[in-house]
């Protein structure tokens, strides 16, 4: 059975929700951020990590991309070394991009120290406005990220709009709201997120 190991309503949610896309069990291991316990799992303290048997793997879209690999019937990761480029340019736009502003944010609002924060307000809306012009464009007319197949890229994509929806940031793109409606309504989101609450 896997491990889910982290935060509930973090960057785990991406995990649980892609362990319940792919129907599979998993129990949830509690773990804060820097924490004795963190760092059992991940050498900087940071979550989420996944426990498959002698496997730690850390970082959410690493997480989902080695899950999607371990279960290819359920089409959620590449079929062709094309497809593998393909959804690997997504994984990295969304993590090095599209929640870049997201997490400066978040930082300098929540986390750093008093005297280690510093307005960013307009820098975040004004990059996550330039990523949010991006994404429409890499979207086209597609209804997921690689076409009209749901794979790990729409976890990590749909998180991030989940994010940005949370903290207020206007998405300014009727595409991209559309589609951040629809991977955001999937009913395995729900029941990730059911799970986290009930522990």
């Amino acid at each position: 059975m896997y491990q889910a190991v982290g935060a509930p309503g973090s960057r785990l949610t991406r995990v649980t929700w892609m362990l319940e896309e792919l129907g599979q069990p998993y129990q949830i291991v509690k773990a804060k951020q820097h924490t004795e316990e963190m760092l059992r799992y991940s050498p900087g303290g940071k979550g989420p990590a996944l426990v498959h048997g002698d496997i730690v793997v850390t970082d959410s879209a690493a997480i989902c991309a080695y899950l999607a690999d371990n279960h290819p019937e359920k089409e959620m990761g590449p079929k062709t070394p094309a497809e593998r480029a393909h959804l690997n340019a997504w994984l990295f736009f969304a993590q090095s991009e599209l929640e870049a502003p997201l997490w400066n944010k978040l930082k300098h609002r929540m986390m750093l120290a008093e005297a280690e924060r510093v307005d960013v307000g307009p820098w975040t809306t004004a990059e996550f406005t330039r990523e949010i012009r991006s994404l429409e464009t890499r979207l086209g007319e597609s209804q997921y990220a690689m076409g009209d197949r749901f794979t790990a890229a729409d976890v990590i994509l749909g998180h991030c709009g989940q994010w940005a929806r949370g903290a207020k940031f206007a998405i300014q793109s009727d595409r991209v709201n559309a589609y951040f409606d629809r991977v955001l309504g999937r009913p395995a989101l729900a029941l990730a997120k059911a799970r986290e609450a009930a522990i």
